[in-house]
């Protein structure tokens, strides 16, 4: 013990800081989380890939994460004030979404959702930009190349030619700012792509999008966020193959007869001898040579702890993942509909933050970017003045897709009592549906145009939209109002 655990344990304070009989095997490292990515990273990369392989309740917790972070996808809505130019700006980009993939296997916002299934299973995510040619033909000189954490080694650290650190694959200049990338040019771990195999290549850092969640500070590469479960996760497994095997030789039900003499008909015949390790089947009936017995084992059945411990393992994994217990393990029985608007709320809280601060801070914003530069630069999209007020050009609402609830009526009736009491603009109510107001308002003009063409009227009677003349009802009401200086009580006319 060195003087400062003794002169700790001498005048008291913190008890997470003691040394005491309670905390003698809590030996916590110091080494930076750098050091331990280094040292521990790949080992819980590929376990963590081997539970989302293998493990209902590891692709599960996946699949939700990015079904919730991403949906649909987080789209953009321009915040240009020419309405001429942002229309056109907004079908361009639509086009382009279907195009940006470079091996043409999903759209952008099918990238979006692997890059948040990447990030949550192996804690980061490579996106390489790759501009293409005009003779590609496509509607902007771009598209995106996904790499996952494997293609750039962790061992990779030194000295470039040029002076440049290199940490983990990530080259630095002499003032700590990101100047490239050194990958494999291969998957280290495809043996159908054997070509090139071990050689790494360097990429500007101009053309890498490095998609991550850090959690400490100075990190440099990314940490599954399956790794505070992946121990509970395996563990749980093998239990639930113990109990599956256990259960299965309790089902087994074998008959043994023993015959008396070997005369006896029910001798085994010697076609049916049995091995020296007797293996049994359900229903099997098994003749047994005189003398001979059998005692079978009677394992403990698991009894009413099962479930409970199982239950309370999920909630511990579920607490570790941040996923919440019924998207977990898809059981919705437990809980009531206040308990689980509670943990919606919250897990919807985390996921709000995640996709601002990381998937459109670092991925939609500078794909975007990149994308608005070539489209001008390549005259798929004219703007005048673009390089002078490129920032305010550049400006952009990014809209994820908008939760539902339980209950959507009650939420739709809450979101206009908002609206009406100006508590909430229309507009912030669209966009929180991942809808452009302005378009919405052309579409809804449109349609309102088409059924007064046709003579039709879809709006509910007394609606907001239908407005106070709307109404016949009212409308004949007011017209046979009687006035109050008559007594005939004749219908009032405009001229009296």
């Amino acid at each position: 013990m060195n003087w400062r655990q003794r002169l700790g344990a001498f005048i008291g304070g913190f008890d997470a800081g003691q040394h005491h009989r309670r905390l003698r095997g809590f030996q916590a490292t110091r080494a930076h989380v750098n050091a331990l990515i280094a040292a521990s990273g790949p080992d819980i990369t590929a376990r963590a890939r081997w539970l989302a392989r293998n493990n209902g309740y590891a692709v599960n917790a996946i699949e939700s994460w990015a079904a919730n972070t991403v949906g649909d996808g987080i789209k953009p809505i321009s915040k240009l004030a020419n309405a001429a130019q942002k229309e056109e700006l907004q079908r361009l980009w639509l086009a382009w979404t279907d195009e940006a993939d470079a091996e043409g296997l999903t759209d952008f916002y099918g990238l979006q959702r692997r890059a948040a299934r990447e990030v949550f299973l192996a804690g980061e995510v490579f996106v390489r930009i790759r501009p293409r040619r005009v003779e590609d033909r496509l509607t902007v000189p771009l598209q995106l190349q996904m790499l996952p954490s494997e293609m750039m080694p962790l061992h990779e650290t030194g000295v470039a030619r040029n002076g440049n650190a290199i940490r983990q694959g990530i080259e630095f200049d002499r003032i700590g700012r990101r100047v490239a990338y050194h990958f494999f040019r291969r998957h280290p771990g495809d043996s159908t792509d054997p070509g090139l195999s071990g050689e790494i290549v360097r990429v500007p850092a101009s053309e890498v999008i490095h998609v991550i969640d850090p959690v400490e500070g100075g990190q440099l590469r990314g940490v599954s966020k399956l790794a505070p479960a992946i121990v509970k996760l395996f563990l749980l497994d093998q239990y639930d193959d113990a109990e599956l095997d256990r259960k299965k030789v309790a089902a087994m039900y074998a008959m043994f007869v023993t015959s008396p003499a070997p005369e006896n008909p029910l001798a085994p015949l010697d076609d049916e001898e049995l091995p020296a390790g007797l293996e049994i089947s359900p229903g099997q009936i098994v003749r047994l040579d005189p003398g001979e017995d059998v005692t079978v084992g009677q394992p403990a059945d698991s009894g009413a702890t099962y479930e409970p411990f199982q239950y309370r393992t999920l909630l511990q994994i579920s607490a570790a993942l941040g996923i919440p217990y019924p998207y977990l393990a898809n059981d919705m029985v437990k809980g009531n509909f206040s308990n689980s608007r509670l943990a919606l709320i919250e897990f919807r809280r985390r996921v709000s933050a995640w996709q601002h601060s990381v998937m459109v801070y670092q991925l939609c914003r500078p794909v975007y970017a990149r994308w608005l530069d070539l489209a001008v630069l390549s005259g798929a999209m004219t703007l005048p003045g673009y390089e002078a007020d490129r920032p305010r050009m550049l400006a952009a609402d990014w809209l994820p897709t908008k939760w539902d609830w339980v209950d959507p009526l009650k939420d739709a009736n809450a979101e206009i009592a908002q609206i009406e009491a100006g508590l909430k603009s229309r507009t912030q109510a669209i966009a929180e549906r991942g809808y452009d107001a302005e378009q919405v308002d052309r579409e809804v003009a449109a349609e309102r145009a088409r059924e007064r063409a046709l003579g039709l009227d879809f709006r509910r009677p007394g609606s907001p939209a239908q407005g106070v003349q709307a109404n016949p009802i009212e409308t004949e009401h007011e017209s046979q109002t009687t006035d109050p200086n008559t007594e005939t009580g004749s219908p009032k006319r405009e001229n009296d």
